[in-house]
């Protein structure tokens, strides 16, 4: 018997058949459990006072309160707790909305269920996580806005930067590839199929690539491959 500790999971939506769904598919892993529900944003704060879960999952769009607030409320009464937000909006604005509310990941409705499972186990652990169909945007956006801030800069004094590193000192020429397809917002399943290889071997390759790379997450990846202009969004 398995007596490592489960991962506890509280999800807040207004949708019953919703919430029933993602429970089943999260009660299906060993390693996590459902151990609680909420209906609106106000709920959320007693509910986790309770239970204490690990993550939880949140609907952006809630009666009494929205998941952008009842995220600020939760951050501030409990700043060891873990968000991740549900929504329907691919907009790279609602994204940066909810992580400025203190949120850790950000995952549209429609996603496969192994994309739910794989943003759970690393918001658990501390890292970031954001669905791969927006990741693309929001990454762009941070690009418009770091190179907004350095025309800034320029126009006040010199700035002065470090050449970076050439990337076939760090990475693989395969690892390069699947580095590029994750910025092109791809799952590790649609990259598996665009390289011919297998989804478990794409998991590798992100996991060489995040040791190789030095960051938490897939994000942090794509946005400091873009820094190092390794990659390009169209």
């Amino acid at each position: 018997m398995n007596s490592k500790r489960k991962i506890r999971v509280l999800i807040a939506d207004d949708h019953q058949l919703f919430r029933e769904g993602i429970k089943r598919i999260i009660n299906l892993e060993e390693d996590m459990e459902v151990i609680a529900e909420c209906s609106n944003g106000e709920e959320i704060l007693e509910q986790y006072d309770k239970d204490l879960p690990d993550v939880i999952l949140m609907d952006i769009n809630m009666p009494a309160m929205n998941g952008v607030e009842a995220t600020k409320k939760v951050k501030e009464f409990f700043p060891e707790s873990q968000v991740i937000i549900l929504s329907i909006h691919d907009d790279e604005g609602y994204v940066f909305e909810t992580l400025r509310a203190g949120a850790s990941g950000y995952l549209l409705k429609d996603m496969e269920a192994m994309a739910l499972i794989e943003a759970i186990r690393s918001v658990a652990k501390g890292n970031a996580y954001i669905h791969p169909q927006v990741a693309g945007k929001v990454v762009d956006e941070y690009r418009r806005l770091s190179n907004k801030e350095l025309l800034h800069d320029r126009e006040h004094e010199p700035v002065f930067v470090n050449k970076a590193p050439d990337w076939r000192q760090i990475l693989t020429q395969r690892e390069m590839e699947v580095l590029q397809l994750l910025a092109e917002g791809n799952s590790n399943r649609q990259i598996g199929e665009k390289l011919f290889i297998s989804e478990k071997t794409v998991k590798n390759h992100v996991s060489n690539i995040l040791q190789k790379m030095d960051v938490q997450d897939r994000t942090q990846a794509v946005i400091t491959a873009i820094k190092n202009g390794w990659v390009h969004i169209s």
